[in-house]
């Protein structure tokens, strides 16, 4: 990690990680030179990324705010990542100090950082799982004894889905977590999309797929598809930025060059 010699057992610092490259650019400290090599490469191709991922995680914690004030209590995110610099536990423990919080991610190493993070904190739990396994994630005994499907739950998948081709693996694990949770539930999801300036996209997507993360850029159609059977809350999708800002959050500039598609949607 970012000046401090103690490893994980199981992490190779020398191997690029997303869930470490996207921590480098929120400027966390859970992330080896490798990461920002890729991070500050990717800079240079799209200057605007530092940017963009810092209004991606403001995003996240207004859908967290706002399933709080729908009396939501329990949080599962999928494809996590390392929960560093303003994450779902610490947001809604702001406003709600008894939330619960799941996070999943499929790379072992996001899973080890988050664990550290986490420490014995009883409220808050991180496990490997894979989102397009869902059986598998929702059986995890730590899972169930945290979560009560009961209730009505927020599940978040933020800049992940974009690392996931399109198959029926997938389109039946979200439906998958449609059909277990609970009328009342809210899904958050965020997704890289083109811009205007698609060259520079392309050039980031090149990128990523010379690390083995590729990335899946699907347009406003695609990305509706992934919300199916959710009814959308206003605005409906929209470019992040542009999802229910808050003071403080404006957007310099053509909300598209945030090359991010936003929206919640309600379980009915």
């Amino acid at each position: 990690m970012a000046g401090d010699t103690h490893l994980p057992t199981g992490i190779d610092p020398n191997r690029p990680s997303a869930a470490r490259i996207y921590d480098a650019f929120l400027g966390g400290t859970h992330n080896f030179a490798s990461d920002r090599a890729v991070a500050e490469r990717a800079v240079q191709l799209v200057p605007d990324l530092p940017r963009i991922m810092k209004a991606n995680r403001g995003f996240l914690q207004r859908a967290v705010r706002y399933a709080l004030s729908r009396g939501i209590r329990q949080f599962l995110d999928l494809g996590s990542g390392i929960p560093t610099e303003g994450n779902v536990h610490e947001v809604a423990r702001q406003l709600h100090p008894d939330a619960r919080v799941a996070y999943v991610d499929r790379e072992p190493t996001a899973v080890l950082h988050a664990r550290e993070i986490i420490g014995g904190d009883p409220g808050t739990i991180a496990i490997q799982g894979d989102l397009q396994q869902p059986a598998d994630i929702l059986s995890d005994p730590q899972l169930r004894q945290l979560i009560d499907f009961a209730d009505p739950v927020c599940v978040l998948m933020l800049a992940v889905l974009h690392f996931v081709p399109d198959s029926p693996e997938l389109s039946a694990a979200l439906r998958h977590y449609h059909d277990v949770t609970a009328p009342g539930s809210i899904l958050v999801l965020s997704h890289a999309t083109a811009s205007a300036n698609s060259e520079e996209l392309d050039r980031v997507t090149d990128l990523y797929n010379r690390t083995g993360t590729p990335l899946v850029i699907r347009d406003r159609d695609r990305f509706a598809a992934l919300l199916d059977g959710w009814d959308l809350v206003e605005p409906g999708i929209v470019y992040g930025p542009q999802w229910r800002p808050e003071p403080g959050d404006a957007w310099d500039g053509d909300p598209s060059s945030s090359i991010t598609f936003a929206a919640v949607g309600v379980h009915p």
